[in-house]
C-alpha cells in the first residue's frame, strides 16, 4: 500500500468553512466494482465511521477522499487541510522521527518565521510591515503555531511512541512508525483527519488518549475501524459498505448504536422479503407444473372422449400454461440472499465437575507471575493485560500446547478443551470445505465426538458455499479467521479458549459471536484487547496479567 503525504491539501485550515464532499463515487478494480453510489459530506465537527468486511473498499474510499486516487466517476470537493494515516507506514531511508514531525508542522514553522520577519519590519518602519504582521499573526493563531511542538510531544508520550527525534524511521517497527505518524497528525491543526484502523498498535492508555483527541478535534473525522469501542465513543454518523438489499452503501445516524439498530432492522427486512420472494416463486413454479400436467393429461382424456372435446379444451390449457409462465418470470427472485448469520452450536455441560484446574502455572520468560484458576461448566473469564504480559502463553498452557515450567494443569477425563489461537495456520492449496470435512472426520474416528454431534459448516453460518469451495490461500484474513472458528467449534468443546477472537472479524459477526458466547453452557476464557468486547462481557470474572503496565485494568489477582 502506498504511503500518502499527510498534507494532501496544502494551505491554511479553513475552520468552520471546511468541507469534504464526495458525490456519485464509483471505482472498479480488476473488473470488480469496489465502490458505487458513494455520497457523503464531512463538515467541521462531524465524525464519520466507515465499516465493512475486508475488501469492501474502506481504504480505497479514504484514498479517494484524500485525492491520492481518482474515481472512475463522481467528484470530490475539498475545502481545508487533510491529515491521513494509513494502516501501515513504510520507512524511508535516512529520515528521522524529527524529519516526519518537521514535515507535518511545515506550515506552523513557516508562520512563525513570517511573524518574526514582519516584526522586524515593524521595527525598521516598513510601511507594509503592519499589514504583513497582522496576516502572519492570524495565520499563526489559526495554526496554533506556538504550541504545535508541545502538542506533538504530548501525543508521542501518550501514544507510547518514540520521543527521540533523532531516531531513524527505518530503525522502528511498523507499530512504532505508525504511532509516530499518528502523533504528528494529532498534534497538527488539520481540518480533517482520515484514519485507517488507528487503534492498531495501541495499548489501553494509547486508546484512551486517541479517543479523547478525536472527540475533541475541532475539525471533521473519517474513521475506518473495526474497533466497536472507538466507533461507539467517537462516531456520530456511520457509513456501511457491506452489501444491502439494493447493493448500495447505507448511512446511519445516531452514532454506532443507531447503526447497530438500523442494520439489524435492515437485515431482518431483507431476510423477510427474500423469503417472501422465494415462497412466491416456489408457489408459481408449482402452479406452472400443475398447469403443464393438466395440458399433457388434457390430450389423454378418458376413453370415449372425442377429438372435438380435446380440441375445445386445448386452447384454454395452453393459455393457462403461458399465463403461469409469465407470472413466474414476473416474480423472479431478484433480491440477493441476505448475509450469513452466525449460529453458535450447542456446547455441552458437565455440571458439578471441575473441567480444568491450573495450579501456580508459570512459563519462564513468558508468564512469570504464577496463575491459579479452576473452570467449571458455565465459567466465564476475561484475561487482560498489555502485549507481552503472557495472555497467549497462559491460554496455550491451559490448552496443553505449551508445558509450564512451573505448576501444573489438570483436565477432567474426556473433557474437550479447544483453543482458537490468535494467528491462523499457514494457508495452503486445499479447499476450505475439504479441510473442515477432514477435521470432523478425524474427530469422529478418534472418538472425540459422536456422529450425532457433528456440525456442518453451513449450519454455523460462518462461510458461504462459494467461500468453502475456495483454496485456503485465496481466503481473506477475515474468511480464514471464520474457518478457524468453525474448526474450533466443530469439536463441541467443554472448555472454549479464545485468543483475540475478534481479530479480522466484521462488526456484525463480533456482535453475533458475543451473543453466542453468553448463551453456551461450556466454560469460556477470553484473552482480548478489544474494548468493545470487554464492555460486552463486563460481568465476567477478570484476570489481569502485567497490570502495572500502561493503562491496563488490573482485574483480579493473577493468583486468583
Amino acid at each position: 500500500m502506498a504511503t500518502l503525504d499527510p498534507r494532501s491539501v496544502s494551505g491554511l485550515p479553513a475552520g468552520e468553512r471546511a468541507q469534504l464532499t464526495a458525490t456519485g463515487i464509483r471505482i472498479a478494480r480488476g473488473g470488480r466494482t469496489v465502490l458505487s453510489g458513494v455520497d457523503m459530506t464531512v463538515s467541521s465537527r462531524s465524525r464519520w465511521g466507515v465499516v465493512g468486511e475486508n475488501g469492501r473498499g474502506k481504504s480505497t474510499l479514504l484514498h479517494i477522499l484524500a485525492g491520492a486516487l481518482e474515481p472512475d466517476s463522481g467528484t470530490v470537493r475539498r475545502i481545508g487541510t487533510l491529515g491521513v494515516a494509513e494502516q501501515e507506514m513504510a520507512s524511508v531511508d535516512g529520515r528521522t522521527v524529527g524529519n516526519l514531525i518537521d514535515v507535518e508542522l511545515t506550515d506552523a514553522r513557516a508562520a512563525l518565521v513570517a511573524l518574526d520577519a514582519a516584526a522586524e519590519g515593524l521595527a525598521t518602519g516598513d510601511p507594509r510591515a503592519a499589514e504583513r504582521y497582522t496576516e502572519a499573526l492570524v495565520t499563526a493563531e489559526v495554526l496554533g503555531a506556538w504550541d504545535a511542538d508541545r502538542r506533538v510531544d504530548l501525543a508521542l508520550e501518550n501514544l507510547g511512541a518514540v520521543t527521540d527525534r533523532s531516531r531513524p524511521l527505518a530503525s522502528l517497527s511498523v507499530g512504532q512508525r505508525y504511532r509516530v505518524r499518528l502523533a504528528c497528525l494529532l498534534g497538527a491543526s488539520h481540518d480533517f483527519l482520515l484514519l485507517d484502523e488507528p487503534t492498531n498498535h495501541l495499548d489501553a492508555a494509547g486508546l484512551d488518549f486517541l479517543t479523547d483527541q478525536l472527540r475533541g478535534h475541532p475539525g471533521g473525522v473519517v474513521l475506518v475501524s473495526h474497533d466497536r469501542a472507538l466507533l461507539s465513543d467517537v462516531a456520530t454518523t456511520m457509513f456501511d459498505l457491506d452489501p444491502s438489499r439494493d447493493g448500495g452503501p447505507r448511512v446511519y445516524g445516531g452514532g454506532f448504536a443507531g447503526y447497530q439498530e438500523g442494520r439489524r432492522a435492515e437485515r431482518e427486512r431483507w431476510a423477510q422479503e427474500y423469503e417472501q420472494q422465494r415462497a412466491e416463486h416456489a408457489r408459481l413454479t408449482q402452479d406452472l407444473s400443475e398447469a403443464q400436467n393438466r395440458l399433457v393429461s388434457g390430450w389423454r382424456p378418458d376413453k370415449g372422449t372425442g377429438k372435438h372435446q380435446r380440441a375445445t379444451r386445448a386452447p384454454g390449457l395452453v393459455r393457462a400454461v403461458h399465463r403461469r409462465r409469465d407470472d413466474l418470470e414476473a416474480h423472479a427472485v431478484t433480491m440477493p440472499p441476505p448475509p450469513l448469520r452466525f449460529r453458535m452450536p450447542e456446547l455441552p455441560a458437565r455440571p458439578g465437575t471441575v473441567l480444568l484446574r491450573a495450579e501456580e502455572v508459570a512459563v519462564e520468560g513468558r508468564l512469570d507471575s504464577p496463575v491459579t484458576l479452576a473452570l467449571e461448566s458455565g465459567s466465564r473469564l476475561v484475561v487482560t493485560g498489555p502485549n507481552g504480559a503472557g495472555k497467549s502463553t497462559l491460554l496455550a498452557v491451559l490448552a496443553g500446547r505449551i508445558e509450564p515450567t512451573g505448576g501444573s494443569v489438570r483436565t477432567a477425563r474426556t473433557a474437550r478443551v479447544r483453543l482458537l489461537a490468535q494467528e491462523s495456520p499457514r494457508a495452503g492449496s486445499r479447499r476450505a470445505h475439504d479441510v473442515f470435512a477432514d477435521h470432523v472426520g478425524r474427530l469422529v474416528s478418534e472418538g472425540v465426538i459422536g456422529e450425532d454431534e457433528t456440525v456442518s459448516p453451513s449450519s454455523l453460518g460462518l462461510l458461504s458455499s462459494a467461500e468453502l469451495g475456495k483454496p485456503l490461500r485465496e481466503l481473506s484474513m477475515g474468511q480464514q479467521r471464520r474457518l478457524d472458528l468453525a474448526l474450533t467449534l466443530a469439536s463441541r468443546p467443554h472448555v472454549l479458549l479464545l485468543d483475540e477472537p475478534t481479530n479480522h472479524l466484521s462488526i456484525p459477526l463480533v456482535d453475533e459471536l458475543t451473543e453466542g458466547l453468553g448463551a453456551v453452557d461450556a466454560a469460556v476464557v477470553l484473552a482480548t484487547h478489544d474494548r468493545g468486547l470487554q464492555r460486552d462481557v463486563g460481568s465476567w470474572e477478570r484476570l489481569g496479567l502485567g497490570a502495572a503496565a500502561r493503562g491496563e485494568p488490573s482485574g483480579v489477582s493473577p493468583r486468583g
